[in-house]
């Protein structure tokens, strides 16, 4: 009995080492399909580092085109800002040439003089030339626009 004891126990050790060299190998493609893995994953890292470092450039690069467009937009608005006050100005000094070019048509004109039903190209050649300036003075400041400018 304790020699078929001993070649029970012998075999059981034997199965486990069995066992045990199955687990080590399915251990071991586990293992070398993780450093294949870790192959892959070094690879999309070195990848991932490279797109970022494009990235951060490209980035860099927008804030300077950025920084020089909002500096060429503040020059340019602030252009047209001086030129709007400079029209506004020319405006009204031409509304107030206007004003007084009315003055002196209307002061040229005749005291009894009516309204021509002609128009003033019609009426033009039997008119002095100072009747013919205020004629055109006077159609001048009709055709004016109701916010100060003439059409």
């Amino acid at each position: 009995m304790s020699h078929s004891l001993g070649i029970m126990i012998e075999s059981l050790v034997a199965v486990l080492l069995m066992l045990t060299i199955g687990y080590c190998m399915l251990l071991n493609t586990r293992l070398k399909r993780l450093k294949a893995d870790e192959h892959s994953l070094k690879a999309t890292i070195a990848e991932l580092i490279t797109a970022t470092e494009i990235a951060e450039r490209a980035i860099g690069g927008l804030k300077h085109t950025v920084r020089d467009v909002n500096e060429n937009l503040g020059n340019q608005l602030a252009s047209a800002s001086q030129m709007s006050q400079q029209l506004k100005k020319q405006l009204a000094e031409g509304d107030n040439v206007f004003r007084r070019l009315s003055k002196i048509a209307i002061a040229a004109r005749p005291q009894g003089a009516a309204e021509p039903a002609e128009p003033v190209a019609a009426a033009a050649p039997r008119m002095s030339s100072a009747k013919a300036v205020a004629a055109a003075a006077q159609a001048f400041s009709d055709r004016r626009r109701t916010d100060g400018l003439a059409a």
